[in-house]
């Protein structure tokens, strides 16, 4: 059968929209860095006192004035003011301005929290330098592995260069605004803001990414796995088959299994498998349903098994997942 360009876009956007509303920041720090002068920050920078949790959390820093440079191993790259950069898996990396210029370490100079007003570290005493809003993301989403395995190990965009770089230099100003001008309620805003600007930077990265032979981006490029993951994403609690699959794709059922297989490393019912157990992870962490409802959603008949299979997924039973994300939300 042909192959309709159009419907395979509109197939990867119902996929991508999908993944995106179910982002919520489980938790995440902002602060204000600057520095002047010849400076650089130590090469591998803990975040032992930003989070507790070092399994998905994403260090990030916005440049919004100035420039420095960034260095991941022997990589080197030119920053300047508007550069967002995420690093989904928290790859150790350095920044710094001029050669061979004084440590600063801004992760240990923060205060205690709780905080009243956003930190603001300055170094040096010169009145020009880099300005810089860091901090930390953390995000459960890297535990569906489809999306991990997708995803580099540095997120780099240039919002001056961006098509879409203006909405996202508001974002900024207002991130700033806040910093500048605490106001009754500043500490809360800017967590929102940072999570409106991970959603965008993850879309563009998506979007924006070189296609690949195998892998997630790949398969939302593939006109009949588009369509298939696309009604996958759409009604994830309904009890697929193989067959059904395979016919909406246009492809013989050991087609698309071996499709999958090629380009996902995976069987199609597994893949929903683990869609549905993201989606209970999400759950857990953000509804009061009750497990044994969030247990039927997901595709299984008893409460027992579903935590057998979640703990299997993600290394901690629901009770746990959803103790922890409390916990995490009420700090």
């Amino acid at each position: 059968m042909s192959e309709n360009p159009d419907a395979a876009g509109v197939a990867r956007d119902d996929v991508l929209s999908a993944l995106l509303s179910t982002i919520r920041l489980s938790g995440s720090l902002q602060f204000c860095f600057m520095p002047t002068g010849d400076w650089q920050t130590d090469a591998a920078p803990s975040l032992a006192n930003l989070s507790a949790k070092a399994s998905g959390t994403m260090p990030f820093h916005i440049v919004v004035a100035g420039r420095c440079w960034l260095k991941v191993e022997d990589e080197e790259t030119d920053l300047e003011a508007g550069d967002v950069l995420v690093f989904p898996f928290g790859t150790g990396h350095q920044l710094g301005a001029g050669r061979d210029g004084k440590l600063v370490l801004p992760t240990r100079d923060l205060p205690q929290k709780p905080w009243r007003e956003i930190p603001v570290l300055r170094y040096g005493d010169e009145t020009q330098g880099v300005r810089l809003l860091c901090g930390y993301l953390q995000w459960d989403g890297l535990s569906f592995a489809p999306l991990r395995r997708a995803l580099p190990r540095l997120i780099h965009v240039r919002t001056r260069a961006a098509n879409d770089g203006d909405w996202l230099r508001t974002i900024i100003r207002q991130m700033v605004e806040e910093v500048d001008r605490p106001r009754a309620g500043g500490v809360s805003m800017l967590p929102r803001l940072t999570e409106i600007i991970f959603i965008e930077i993850l879309r563009h990265q998506i979007m924006m990414a070189e296609p690949s032979s195998v892998g997630w981006l790949a398969a939302l490029g593939d006109p009949a796995l588009s369509r298939c993951l696309s009604l996958i994403h759409d009604d994830p609690k309904r009890d697929w088959s193989l067959e059904q699959l395979a016919a909406a794709s246009g492809m013989s059922r050991s087609a698309l299994a071996d499709r999958f297989q090629t380009m996902l490393s995976t069987s199609p019912i597994r893949y929903i498998r683990d869609w549905r157990l993201y989606l209970a992870s999400v759950a857990l962490a953000t509804s009061g349903q009750p497990i044994a409802a969030i247990a039927y959603d997901a595709g299984y008949a008893t409460e027992a098994a579903f935590n057998r299979a979640f703990s299997r997924a993600f290394a901690t039973p629901p009770a746990a997942w959803r103790a922890t994300a409390s916990k995490r939300g009420s700090s």
